[in-house]
């Protein structure tokens, strides 16, 4: 039996650390080449079990934050991490208000439905509900629909709803005790997009690990509904994407007619810093040209829930038809963004004063450099230091900054400013050791040049084991 802790991770906090000197800005990337107009880096959210769509004009991304559901809105893939969240959903029933995980959402007609599971604050009772909107529009807002239960399945535990259309038919797909896992793959049939119209069939899905077959996802093309779907406990950094597919004319609910993949479609790439990654949905670019992949990934090895991170990237199509998910992109990796997407003239800046825009930063006081944390860095290096009053100033162009670094059982507290304003204290110890961790968000700011400076206080939480203050990556937002 997996249990997992679905609490949200971090809003904002920071990192940031260097030598002594000012550094001058570079034009350009590691390559000293400018870095391309409609780009974008990952994380697009701090928290898990991330869901995607794109609608009139905007993205809408929703993740796991536990006491409800909220949803980011922003045109750009890009700005998603600074979007500010809406919370669509507040339950005031008991019953089912604590351990909301994974909404997802879907149209039918001109009414959107939101699909998650909750608890009493007890795993064992997670079960499934469905949410309707009252006007056409993703963002709410909702109503309570139903409880989600097939005959079969009543009292027993259930977890990652999904909806897929097949043969004009409508499917609920769902992880929940069968005789295959505690979480195995069930799929019944629906009368409606809320109402479960007969039993639950358990599919006996392979996956590397024994006990986890969570997450369903779908794809309908060339043919054939390709579903994929994570496998290991999500805290393992072994958690990975497994896929079986289903032709068209054949029935969902005759366990038979599905094709098993052998192997992970889509697994850890330690090379890369990229461990877990799973927990997945699709999305079309705003053009309906390209297919991406959502999903949740670690910077850590550590068998752990938290610190599962939010990041997408493209897809292709393989030659016999089926998705090729490829591998995961390094965290801090440069993409284009998604076709059709306009952009946000977003650009980085590097600990060691490299930057894609109009950008520097100076130090003071003493600071250490290296390249030791290799792929949990952006660039694979940062700068660090544990003397107080020492200081790193990032100065930039743009309307706001976000600041990601390495969080680390050493790590101690720093003041942030902007413009030379009051601080504001930032913790950047955590009990596990991540990289480009997002540890402040700056407010929004008037489009020009500003500076951001960051202070090592010579402090440090109870459980920390040192002071020191990390610096590595900023992402600069122009729009």
């Amino acid at each position: 039996m997996r249990l997992r802790s679905r609490s949200p991770l971090l809003a904002v906090l920071l990192a940031l650390l260097l030598g002594l000197t000012a550094v001058p800005s570079a034009a350009g990337g590691a390559d000293g080449t400018k870095a391309a107009a409609g780009t974008f880096r990952n994380p697009l959210n701090p928290g898990p079990d991330p869901y995607v769509s794109h609608w009139k004009g905007n993205y809408h991304l929703t993740t796991t934050q536990g006491d409800s559901i909220r949803m980011w809105r922003s045109p750009s893939l890009s700005t998603l991490l600074t979007a500010d969240p809406v919370t669509v959903w507040k339950d005031t029933d008991s019953s089912r208000n604590r351990n909301i995980w994974a909404p997802e959402f879907y149209r039918f007609g001109d009414r959107w439905y939101l699909y998650y599971t909750a608890d009493d604050g007890v795993d064992e009772h997670h079960r499934l509900y469905v949410l309707e909107s009252e006007r056409d529009d993703p963002a709410g807002p909702y109503r309570f629909k139903a409880k989600l239960t097939p005959p079969n399945h009543a009292g027993k535990y259930a977890i990652d709803p999904g909806v897929f259309q097949h043969n004009g038919r409508l499917y609920l797909a769902y992880a929940g005790l069968n005789q295959y896992q505690h979480n195995g793959l069930n799929i019944a049939p629906m009368s409606n997009p809320y109402t479960v119209s007969g039993d639950a069939v358990p599919l006996d899905a392979a996956g590397g690990c024994p006990e986890v077959r969570e997450g369903p996802e779908f794809l309908n093309r060339n043919g054939r509904t390709w579903m994929t779907y994570s496998t290991c406990d999500t805290g393992k950094p072994d958690y990975q994407v497994w896929m079986m597919s289903l032709r068209d004319g054949a029935d969902p609910l005759v366990p038979g007619n599905w094709t098993q993949y052998s192997g992970p479609v889509f697994s850890r790439a330690d090379d890369r810093g990229v461990y877990g990654p799973g927990h997945h949905a699709f999305f079309r670019s705003p053009d309906g040209t390209e297919d991406w992949i959502v999903y949740h990934a670690k910077t850590t090895s550590t068998n752990t829930y938290t610190d599962r991170t939010t990041r997408a990237q493209k897809i292709t199509w393989n030659t016999d038809g089926s998705p090729n998910l490829g591998r995961p992109l390094a965290l801090g990796a440069t993409q284009d963004l998604p076709s059709g997407d306009p952009g946000s003239g977003t650009y980085w800046i590097n600990d060691d004063g490299r930057s894609s825009g109009a950008a520097s930063v100076a130090y003071t006081g003493s600071w250490n450099a290296g390249t030791g944390c290799a792929t949990q860095c952006f660039w694979s290096d940062d700068h660090w230091s544990d003397r107080a009053g020492a200081t790193a100033t990032l100065t930039f162009t743009g309307t706001r900054i976000a600041l990601l670094s390495v969080r680390d059982t050493g790590n101690g507290i720093a003041g942030i400013s902007v413009d030379g304003g009051a601080e504001q204290r930032v913790d950047f110890h955590g009990a596990i050791r991540t990289g480009e961790t997002l540890r402040y968000v700056s407010p929004k700011l008037p489009h020009g040049r500003h500076t951001l400076r960051i202070r090592v206080t010579g402090e440090y939480n109870a459980q920390s084991r040192g002071a020191f203050v990390s610096v590595d990556r900023a992402e600069v937002y122009t729009n």
